[in-house]
């Protein structure tokens, strides 16, 4: 690598390689073994100890693209957000989590926590004031999403992490929405950036994986923790990972010029009642985004007129796929009440206005007249 400071395009592309010393490929040799020769070796490699060479230089890969000492490749994003939450917090201890947050982080709090003897306490609202109120003596750790899931409300990350370094808190940010192709929060201050690498890292709808990035002390604790739980990715996995994450600052760059423009159309429409999207100025966090982000992302949602039934137009969409997943370079919607949030209590989700009637867009790489041309033809359909 370059003694230099490297450009994003660069990292992506060159970061974690698995070098070719045999035959010197242009592509990283995949290393499937599950089994490595211990004798005489400073470091004994196995799977389930996340240090193959394909899992070990992908995650440097991950700490070069966030910034951070270290990273550590997961199974799925919930295996990386349920490593993390289990290193920082034990029975006895107290979390402060963001109330609006993707659902199955949610459900693993509500349904699992009370088990470890783990008390939390979700926010009252996305300020930093609401923060602080909910931090008690046995606080330990505050845990963001921003963009959050599915609504696309914004955090003041730096604000968060002064918060928990005056307190001697760790902070942790799900930056999936994001990627570190918009925002890094470790340059902001907070300790732990965690991905579902499955979305954008992977970007191609078929790789299931998660991330973590952070401190070398904090990723030693992390990696002691993870061996024992067995949450490792598999290299071939592994291998896809880091052969999808050479392109990922071209693809999300893309797909965020498409995003604000599908953006600024459906805000026009009779059609839409409203648009979140931080890109948009009627965002109430647009400027905050301008101050932490590098660009608004890919991702958006809308609230559809009751008189453009929300399952009706899924069902109606030629172009765009109505699958469950995010961030592939296809166009994706879902029904956050039908999915990604279903778990939830029905006063949960109105809570976060999330009704029957939003949509979560997913905007991907192909021709915005196409996309557009199609939702159109959608909206037709399925007027009552």
């Amino acid at each position: 690598m370059l003694k230099r400071d490297i450009g994003l395009n660069t990292i992506c592309t060159h970061s974690g390689a698995v070098e070719d010393v045999v035959y010197g490929g242009a592509v990283s040799p995949i290393y499937m073994s599950t089994s490595y020769d211990f004798i005489d070796k400073s470091t004994k490699r196995y799977p389930r100890y996340f240090n193959t060479p394909n899992q070990e230089l992908l995650a440097k890969k991950i700490a070069a693209l966030e910034a951070a000492e270290a990273g550590l490749i997961f199974s799925s994003g919930m295996a990386a957000i349920s490593n993390v939450m289990l290193m920082a917090l034990k029975s006895g201890d107290h979390a402060v989590i963001q109330n609006d947050i993707y659902g199955g982080t949610r459900n693993l709090i509500e349904s699992h926590f009370k088990s470890y003897g783990i008390d939390y306490s979700f926010t009252k609202d996305l300020t930093s004031k609401s923060f602080k109120d909910c931090i008690k003596t046995n606080t330990k750790l505050i845990y963001i999403e921003t963009p959050s899931n599915p609504m696309l409300k914004l955090v003041d990350i730096f604000a968060i992490a002064k918060l928990g370094k005056s307190k001697g808190i760790l902070t942790a940010i799900d930056n999936t929405f994001a990627t570190p192709v918009i925002q890094k929060p470790i340059t902001l201050g907070v300790d732990i950036v965690i991905h579902s690498a499955t979305k954008y890292f992977g970007g191609h709808s078929d790789i299931t994986a998660g991330a973590v990035a952070s401190s070398q002390k904090i990723v030693d604790k992390l990696w002691d923790l993870a061996k024992d739980f067995g949450g490792n990715l598999s290299d071939f996995s592994v291998w896809m990972l880091e052969r999808s994450m050479k392109t990922l600052a071209i693809r999300v760059k893309a797909q965020q010029k498409n995003a604000r423009k599908l953006a600024r159309f459906l805000e026009k429409h009779a059609a839409v009642e409203a648009v979140y999207y931080p890109g948009l100025k009627s965002h109430p966090n647009h400027d905050l985004a301008k101050t932490q982000m590098r660009g608004y992302g890919a991702m958006l949602s809308f609230q559809l007129h009751e008189n453009y039934p929300a399952l009706s137009f899924l069902k109606s969409l030629i172009l765009i796929k109505p699958n469950m997943s995010l961030a592939g370079v296809e166009s994706t919607m879902i029904m956050p009440s039908k999915t990604s949030h279903a778990l939830l209590s029905e006063a949960d989700r109105k809570a976060q206005g999330i009704s029957d009637q939003l949509i979560r867009f997913s905007v991907g790489i192909e021709s915005k007249k196409d996309l557009i041309y199609d939702i159109k033809h959608a909206l037709n359909v399925c007027k009552k």
